[in-house]
């Protein structure tokens, strides 16, 4: 980032974005009509805006900044957080945090922030989607085992709920097909290379594709196993303090119950995986402790 550029902190949220300038704060609406307000007082030259990752709401915002030619950075709210507690302030409000994330973006190198190609949102608005399915398709057949724990197997109320289940499922498949069409028109040689891991579905393939955006952003396996958060976490100090080790558990937690279940999979028929296993059982690992080390790899 270049010295000469002032930093701004915006903090957004779903109605309003927060704004913090030269000891200035202001507030505009997360809108188009506050997006055009804000950008009149804004010399694009001389700005870089600075916004954390919000779910949805800081998308619009940061798309516009970008077309219009101003310097973005959307960082980590985890980030700014641990930043927050550094400074030892205890306030929370809307106002205090686009503060502190201004304050955060002097006295740190910035990454200017780019947008996603349109087919990688599309994908992962998808997989959004049929994941929502599948919550939704759980809670109905959870109601039918209920319904039947009491006795009712048929009538109006179970014809119903057997009706919601096939309707998500045909949805669902149709949203999978939809996605693999993307995949197989932007990642093709990558899906296809995949899903010849032994142990490897076509499911997890489509999965760690959409969530690592086709791995465009890694440059080995070690990055991959921290995003993903399966990285080991060492507790230990001194001569006392010996905790036991695990994995972070930071990312998706999604993608890491895949990757556990094809664990087991590739056990069977992945033969360097097997005998991974098979030497690692020996020496006494637990076979969860085996299962999670064999999906890091």
């Amino acid at each position: 980032m270049c010295k000469d550029k002032k930093v701004i902190g915006i903090d957004v949220s779903k109605d309003k974005i927060d704004v913090y300038k030269a000891g200035v704060s202001k507030v505009y609406s997360n809108d188009q009509q506050g997006f055009k307000l804000f950008k009149k007082e804004l010399l694009c030259e001389y700005s870089h805006c600075v916004m954390e990752v919000t779910g949805a709401y800081h998308q619009l915002l940061a798309m516009y900044l970008h077309q219009k030619g101003v310097a973005v950075s959307v960082i980590n709210p985890l980030i700014v957080k641990r930043f927050i507690q550094m400074q030892l302030h205890h306030n929370k409000t809307d106002k205090s945090d686009a503060k502190q994330i201004a304050s955060f973006g002097e006295q740190q190198t910035l990454n200017l922030w780019t947008p996603p190609a349109k087919h990688v949102t599309q994908c992962k608005l998808i997989y959004a989607c049929i994941n929502q399915y599948n919550k939704q398709s759980t809670a109905l057949k959870n109601k039918l085992h209920s319904l039947a724990s009491q006795g009712i197997q048929t009538g109006a109320l179970v014809r119903s709920v057997k009706r919601q289940v096939a309707h998500l499922k045909t949805e669902k498949n149709k949203l999978e097909e939809e996605l693999e069409k993307l995949i197989n028109k932007h990642d093709a040689e990558l899906y296809t290379n995949l899903k010849s891991v032994p142990g490897l579905g076509k499911k997890t393939a489509l999965l760690l594709i959409v969530s690592l955006d086709g791995f465009r952003d890694f440059e080995n396996y070690r990055q991959v196993c921290a995003y993903l958060g399966l990285s080991p976490v060492e507790h230990s100090s001194g001569s006392s303090v010996r905790g036991r080790t695990r994995i972070s558990k930071r990312g998706n937690p999604l993608m890491r119950n895949y990757l556990f279940m094809c664990s087991f999979t590739a056990c069977e028929h992945n033969e360097q995986c097997k005998a991974l296993y098979e030497r690692i059982v020996n020496k006494g690992k637990s076979k969860n402790y085996i299962h999670i080390f064999l999906f890091r790899k």
